[in-house]
């Protein structure tokens, strides 16, 4: 059954993409929420887009944004965690220029807002992170044990940092004179990540969205993901976006259960204030997408919504 119409508000595919085969099937549940825009993520491939730019065409669905790299590569080195733009590797970084170029001339033919990207990160072993995870959950941030291995985590982290982050600024350069000289009218939004060797903090980011002034390059302010890396502790989530709130592109919209992510706001976690501090983002970005797992069922996403849309109304009559 249609539901009600979802306005400006967007809706990712990563939700429903391990379901389906047929790309038209998948956009189709995904209108069957109310949802008039989705972004196609990073694991929709070619085969996918053949039944859903007809849809695109005939002005059935409209794109918000696509997720770089796209369509799918099924190289982990341009996957969603890797060193990507920060390649020290010439031919490599290159390669991910390309990538992000092309993906940005899908977003383009679209008619897409935007491109989300995943910029980089710091080499530390995966390993170091889910330790640090399991730690959190074991025995919290106040503990001895979490402290001293976050502690070395940091150390590392900003002794490696600096040189990715300028490397990060030289490849997104050379983007945008490459997107603007092929006449694509899309913005980047650089996403804040789920893991915190990932590039960018807060902080790094207000450093490549500065040294690209005037360049179409913004912050990506996935919410959940923001929030699991101030409970770690690498940034404040809110107090740190004061001075970022002009530079939002996009944000991508759920809330996390621990370090747990992808859970409709409210719904899942029950609580009916927490969330309330991410509005501010929300309003302010430009592209708005639902980026949701798939244990989220229709009447969750139904239920998250509304009650996102009454929060947002009554924050704008100052309730």
């Amino acid at each position: 059954m249609q539901q009600k119409d979802k306005g400006e508000y967007s809706f990712s595919t990563c939700w429903n993409i391990k379901r389906h085969q047929v790309g038209e099937a998948m956009i189709r549940e995904i209108a069957e929420l109310g949802f008039r825009r989705v972004e196609l993520n990073y694991n929709v491939t070619k085969e996918m887009l053949r039944s859903i730019e007809p849809m695109i065409e005939r002005g059935e669905i409209g794109i918000s944004s696509v997720h770089n790299t796209f369509p799918h590569v099924a190289d982990p080195d341009y996957g969603t965690d890797s060193e990507l733009l920060g390649f020290e590797d010439e031919t490599k970084r290159q390669k991910a220029i390309q990538l992000l170029v092309g993906s940005a001339e899908y977003a383009h033919r679209y008619g897409a807002e935007a491109v989300v990207v995943h910029p980089g990160e710091v080499p530390i072993p995966e390993e170091i992170s889910k330790e640090l995870g399991q730690l959190y959950n074991d025995e919290g941030r106040d503990s001895s044990k979490y402290r001293r291995k976050w502690e070395e985590f940091m150390e590392r982290r900003q002794e490696l940092s600096s040189g990715y982050v300028q490397q990060i600024i030289h490849s997104l350069d050379e983007v945008c004179n490459q997107a603007a000289a092929k006449g694509l009218n899309v913005q980047f939004g650089i996403e804040t990540r789920s893991r915190p060797q990932q590039i960018p903090t807060l902080a790094e980011a207000k450093t490549i969205i500065e040294a690209l002034h005037g360049a179409p390059v913004g912050i990506w302010y996935d919410t959940g993901h923001a929030i699991m890396m101030d409970r770690l502790g690498l940034y404040d989530s809110v107090g740190e976006m004061q001075g970022l709130m002009d530079e939002i592109v996009g944000v991508h919209i759920h809330e996390t259960l621990g370090l747990s992510d992808h859970w409709c706001p409210y719904v899942h976690s029950k609580d009916m204030s927490f969330y309330d501090a991410y509005l501010p983002m929300i309003r302010r970005a430009r592209v708005k997408v639902y980026e949701l797992k798939s244990a989220c069922t229709p009447e969750e996403i139904h239920q998250s919504h509304e009650l996102l849309m009454k929060k947002m109304d009554g924050a704008r009559e100052g309730i």
